[in-house]
This record gives C-alpha cells, structure tokens and sequence, in this order.
C-alpha cells in the first residue's frame, strides 16, 4: 500500500485525559491529511467527546501532545486549554449541543468574534453576500435575521455549521451534523464535504448513522472504553464490523414481529396548538394511535412535532379541535394528569426538558412518581427504596454510572436517556411519547432504546415515535404520517412508503407529488 501523499495538518499523539478514577482518553494517536474525511467512532462514553474537546481548547490533556500544520505547513504544537487558540490554528467545531448566542440573530452568531457586530455596513454587507454563498452552496438555508431563540432546532444546527465554515477553517470537526436534517438535506452536506475536502479542508466526521460513515468517509477512528481499537480504511467495511468494532460484540439484527393493532389510545380530532402565528404549531390534525402499534411523526425539526409532543405530554392545551387519551377528553395542560392517564414521555432534550442536572440518578428516575406511597411516607422520602428501584433500574437498562447517588449530569448522553428511559416505561404506560429518543446515540444504546419500544408494542402500548430519523422510523412504525408547516399528514403504512417519498413529503411537497 503506498503511503499518502497528503500533508499532515493534524497529529494527537498519545493522549490520555483522566476524571479522578475514570481514565476517558488512554493513549490515543490520530493523525490527519488535508482533504481527508475520518469517521470518529465510538459508544457514547467512550472518549470522542473528550478527545475532541482537547483538540478545540475546551480541556487539557493530561499526557500527550497536539500538532497541527501551521502556515507553512509545518507541524507545530498546539497550545492546550485555549479554544482561541484552536480557533486560530484553523479548527472548527460544530457540536452536538449547540453553542450559540440566543438573543442575537443568525446571521449575528455566525459572524460573532470576527468583526463589530455595528461594523460599517459595507464589511456587513460582504459578510453576509459569504453567508449567502456558502448557504446556496450547501444547502444549509436558515433565517439569519431573527434571534436564534425563535429557530427550530434544525435551523440552528445550520447556523452552528455555517459559522464554522464562514471562518474558512482548515480542520472541522462535525459531531453529529445530519441529526435534524431531511435526507436531502444530508445529501447536500455531505456534497458540500466533499467539495470542502476537495480543497484541503481535512474533516473529523462523528456521527451514529454508520451508512452516512461509509458513504462519505475514507477512514474510520473507533474509541472504545477510552482506547483506539481500530484505524482502517472503510473500503470493504460495512455497518455489522463497525458496529461490532464499537460495542465490542455483534449488533443482532432488529425485529419487528406482525402486531394486530387495537382501539385508539390516543385521538386527534382536528387539533389545533399554538397560535397561528406561532411556528411550531399544529393546524387542523387529525391522527389515530392504537394500542399495539407504533406510529411515527416524520418532519424537520420546528414544523409542529413539538406542538403535538407537548400536548401529548401536557405541557399544552387544544386551542381548536378535539383531543382524547384512552376515551378522556384533553382539555388543559396538566402534566401530572397525563401521566395519571397512563402517559410515558421521552422527551426531546433529555438536558433541558427531561432531567434535573443537580439532582442524582435516584432522584430523576422517581421524578414523576415522588407523589407515589412507595417514594414517601408522611411527607419524607424514603430514600432507601428510592436508590434501591433507581439500582433495579440501573442494572436493568445497563446505565453505566458510580451508583445511584451519582449526580445525572456527570453521566454521558446515553446514559442520562437510559434512565429517562426506564422512568417512563417504568409504571407500562398505555401510551409513551417517545420524541426523538436516540438523538446522539450510539449503536448499542439505539438498538437497545428500539428493543424496548418494539417490546411496549408487544405488550399492547400505543407508542407515537416522533424522530427526524427516518431509518428508525422505517425500521420501528407500522404507520407513519409527515408534518410540514403545522399541516399532518394522514398516517400512512410503511410497507407501501421509500424514504425519499418521505423525505420530500418533510421538504413541503405533498404525498403525491413526492411520490
């Protein structure tokens, strides 16, 4: 094999980052070529976040050195503990959680730091004819004039790259960049890569969706437990041997026996949430979820699945139309009285919305039973039963953590959604609102998340899946329907759909024209 001819830009030579007892990075090498695009792989917890937070400033390595190519394409070190520093070497980031101004607009966090935000209008006005190329390039459009708060999901996420890219970085790492865009729109992203690349843009990629990996990658890094296990080309691999090489055993293959669906659970008579001129809402939708199936909610991010989400899990009201859980009329918000109703709910944002990062694995597990007799006696907690069920839980779902006094926000991803998890389907709802339940996960989690919901299906749950994931969706629902601008469509069966027709159906087209 010849050796590559391609500069090196990157070299992390033996890197090892400890937290107390915990070693997260053990001796890690990786070096990278300009227009190189490399798959960092790995579990969550496995040492990809903290690797790549040594990189970008954001922690200092305990041992070992980084490099990277400097304007004359030598190799010299980078400073440790210095995002400016990473920023100025040429390295960008795009992260998984975004890292953006709220109050300020699109197009005021992408230029944040490289000029006044009041400079003169001519500097603004080229700044934004560059914004403008690179979004007509990519793909990547969003409303750069409104403060970020007000954007979906999705459109932040489109901002986060946009600002790495309009800094004309030379390294860029992208954590999870597809998670909330059409397939369409990936497809654009990944062009866009590859024309980057083209010209000596060098790309660390992390992502879950190993098909993306394959496809746009030409090497692939796999962490487990802290340590590199592999370093090889992805020619002549597949989605089974990277899957293997994370978890460090086979993936069995996902199974969805025949379900014979029974009466609705849940049933959307018209409904309308939010104010009309509210973005994430829901206009006039009629929908069937019955027990004994699972159906999904397809869409961008921002175009009324929110808007359904809450009102399933009782943080909104009907403003027009009729809503019922198990035959009872939805009249108010009221999260305790869906939960009483026999409502499981996963939330979106397992950080903002479903845990109390201060308060320990214990104490979130019984969060919405803490009313509960057997959480509290005479207006005290009983703490032992309390960590006693959080530890049956813990060992149930495989969270990896100290124990149950640990505080939920030391954990990884995964494992803070695992115990989300094993909260809702703790009490075998009639109902669970799953919303986005593997955003971020890796392989062994995700296919443990979709074992547990196929199984809430075989016991006779109605499961609503709401995911801008549509392999999970095709592989979970027996039906789906597609919102787009508040608007759902009829649930349709998914024998008879292709992703694409879905993916254009999120994009605004409607069935039969996508079709």
């Amino acid at each position: 094999m010849h050796p590559d001819p391609r500069p090196l830009v990157l070299s992390l030579a033996g890197i090892t980052k400890r937290f107390g007892p915990l070693t997260a990075n053990d001796q890690i090498d990786l070096d990278v070529r300009a227009g190189e695009i490399v798959a960092l792989l790995g579990e969550n917890g496995a040492g990809k976040t903290t690797l790549m937070s040594i990189l970008f400033g954001h922690y200092i390595a305990d041992e070992g050195t980084v490099h990277i190519a400097g304007a004359d394409g030598q190799l010299v070190p980078l400073p440790g503990g210095s995002a400016d520093a990473a920023l100025k070497a040429g390295i960008g980031m795009v992260h998984q959680h975004f890292a953006l101004a709220e109050n300020l607009t699109g197009f005021e966090n992408i230029v944040l730091g490289t000029q006044p935000l009041f400079s003169l209008t001519l500097t603004r006005r080229a700044a934004r004819a560059k914004i403008e190329r690179l979004m007509a390039e990519s793909g990547l459009t969003a409303d750069l004039d409104v403060p970020v708060a007000r954007l979906s999901v999705g459109e932040q996420q489109r901002i986060e790259i946009l600002k790495a890219l309009y800094r004309d970085v030379r390294v860029l790492i992208l954590d999870e960049p597809t998670a909330v865009l059409t397939p369409q729109e990936a497809d654009g992203l990944a062009a866009t890569v590859r024309a980057l690349a083209g010209r000596g843009l060098a790309v660390i990629f992390i992502s879950h969706k190993l098909h993306e990996v394959l496809a746009l990658c030409e090497r692939v890094v796999v962490l487990r437990g802290g340590a590199k296990v592999a370093d090889r080309p992805t020619a002549g691999a597949d989605r089974a041997m990277l899957a293997e090489l994370m978890v460090g055993r086979a993936i069995p293959p996902r199974e969805r026996p025949p379900s014979t669906p029974g009466a609705p659970v849940l049933s959307l008579k018209a409904v309308s949430v939010g104010s009309p001129g509210q973005r994430d809402r829901l206009e006039q939708a009629d929908l069937d979820v019955c027990a004994g199936e699972i159906v999904g909610i397809a869409g961008v991010s921002g175009n009324g699945q929110g808007a359904l989400a809450s009102l399933v899990a009782g943080l909104a009201a009907p403003r027009e139309g009729e809503a019922r859980i198990a035959g009872a009329r939805l009249g108010r918000a009221d999260p305790s009285g869906r939960i009483a109703a026999g409502v499981g709910r996963i939330p979106e944002d397992r950080h903002r919305d479903g845990t109390v990062g201060a308060l320990t694995v214990a104490e979130n597990y019984v969060l919405e039973s803490i009313s509960e007799p057997e959480n509290q006696s005479g207006g005290f907690l009983r703490r032992g039963a309390i960590r006693a069920r959080a530890q049956e839980a813990i060992a149930a779902f495989d969270v990896r953590c100290p124990g149950p006094d640990a505080a939920i926000r030391a954990l990884s991803g995964g494992n803070m959604q695992k115990v989300v998890l094993a909260r809702a389907l703790a009490r075998e709802p009639r109902l669970v609102l799953a919303h986005q339940p593997t955003r971020g996960l890796d392989i062994g989690a995700t296919t443990d998340v979709h074992r547990r919901l196929i199984a809430a299906r075989g016991r006779g749950a109605a499961v609503l899946l709401i995911s801008e994931d549509l392999d999970e969706l095709f592989a979970l629902c027996d039906r789906i329907a597609v919102v787009h601008a508040g608007h759902l469509s009829p649930a349709m069966d998914t024998q008879g759909l292709d992703v694409r027709t879905v993916g254009l159906m999120m994009a605004g087209h409607g069935a039969g024209e996508a079709a």
